[in-house]
């Protein structure tokens, strides 16, 4: 195999695997009426332990970036599962906070979540899982 068709098959791989990631973790969203996005804004925010976030902050988190996050976060809120604040200090800056059934939602997904992952890695051994989590982030420090 050339170089040039290594390059190919390992980018096709990795957005295969990428895919395959987010088909099964879709699957397990799916009975909670979230996308793959709304959860990843929905972490974010549990992460944050209370603490308000602004749009830009809660994008630069994002796994997907190009994800509308203004929309999402609308989603969210029509849902309950967090709610806008206007800043005291700055009348122009809105944060956002996830609520309590936000955070009861998230409590019920932690080990279907933990178990969906564990699926997604079943093919590989821990010391398998390490040398990818290595690869992995060598490639994503780079760019």
């Amino acid at each position: 195999m050339s170089s040039q068709e290594l390059i190919k098959n390992t980018v096709v791989g990795i957005l295969k695997a990428g895919n395959k990631a987010e088909d099964f973790l879709g699957n397990t969203l799916k009975a909670f009426d979230l996308s793959l996005q709304q959860f990843n804004v929905l972490r974010i925010l549990r992460g944050r332990k209370g603490e308000p976030a602004n749009l830009k902050t809660v994008q630069k988190r994002m796994i997907h970036k190009m994800s509308n996050t203004t929309r999402l976060i609308d989603k969210l809120i029509d849902k309950s599962l967090v709610h806008r604040e206007i800043c005291e200090e700055n009348r122009r800056k809105v944060e956002i906070v996830i609520t309590e059934k936000g955070l009861d939602v998230l409590e019920k997904l932690d080990q279907q979540i933990e178990n969906t992952e564990i699926e997604i890695l079943k093919p590989l051994d821990i010391e398998e899982q390490r040398t990818l989590r290595s690869l992995i982030n060598k490639m994503t420090l780079k760019n």
